[in-house]
């Protein structure tokens, strides 16, 4: 229970703050929440030095790292990851002899019986796979799942989330299929309807300011108002795709 209240303070938040899409602004802070965290203090503890040793970080999660200039900090943990990959790399290294010559060419090794998910290389599954990535998708389940317990518990919420400009597309599509399983009967019937009226009504809203953006670039509009139509490019973006470009949400 206290889990669950701790998590419905940032779905409020978020739904409050009137973006195109609240779970991608929950999404884009998680991020920068656990990119510091990962630098901070947690850098040294047993359990996050095992994880990011076994998995280490996608290259966004590394730009992002590495952005926040904590080099030192950065680099202790690709050190003990680096160690790792090696140890790795050796152990499925192809026992050739002395002066013998692996069959197949550099990358050929016969898989071991009792191991059938070894990669077809050496160096298959070396550089797959990211702790952030982990953590930041365990985080967005809980939002997601937050988010559905509110609309079929809080009156409040369903009446604030229907009038909100609802969420992007793949969100869509993930609290779809979530509530498929969290929900049932009318609550779940009256969600599905809201999120698909939603979408649909700002899929619309959205064609219409980005036509007026593009109509802005002709000269003889150079004198009308821009409307909401300045960002419309990037808030198309953000509800097509989810957040990509323009001003972080994580970061306002």
């Amino acid at each position: 229970m206290v889990r669950y209240h701790i998590d419905t303070i940032p779905v409020w938040d978020a739904l409050h703050a009137g973006g195109e899409c609240p779970m991608c602004l929950l999404r884009r802070k998680t991020e920068h929440m656990l990119a510091d965290r990962y630098l901070g203090a947690s850098v040294m503890e047993p359990d996050t030095r095992l994880r990011v040793n076994d998995k280490g970080f996608c290259p966004a999660h590394h730009r992002m790292l590495y952005d926040r200039q904590n080099r030192l900090g950065h680099a202790l943990m690709m050190l003990s990851h680096l160690k790792e990959v090696r140890a790795r790399l050796k152990a499925r290294t192809p026992e050739t002899g002395s002066g013998a010559k692996p069959q197949g060419g550099l990358f050929s090794f016969k898989r071991k019986a009792a191991d059938a998910s070894s990669p077809d290389t050496p160096v298959g599954n070396l550089s797959v796979g990211c702790v952030l990535c982990d953590s930041l998708e365990d985080n967005m389940g809980r939002y997601a799942y937050s988010l559905l317990h509110l609309w079929k518990t809080d009156a409040a919420f369903r009446e604030a989330f229907t009038a909100s400009k609802g969420v992007c597309i793949p969100d869509a599509d993930r609290l779809w299929a979530m509530a498929q399983e969290h929900l049932s009967g009318q609550p779940l019937a009256t969600f599905q309807e809201a999120l698909l009226k939603l979408l649909s009504d700002n899929l619309a809203r959205l064609e219409d300011e980005l036509a007026w953006f593009t109509l802005k670039f002709d000269y003889r509009n150079n004198d009308k108002p821009w409307g909401d139509s300045r960002d419309a490019l990037e808030r198309t973006i953000t509800k097509l795709r989810g957040w990509s470009v323009g001003t972080d949400p994580g970061r306002e």
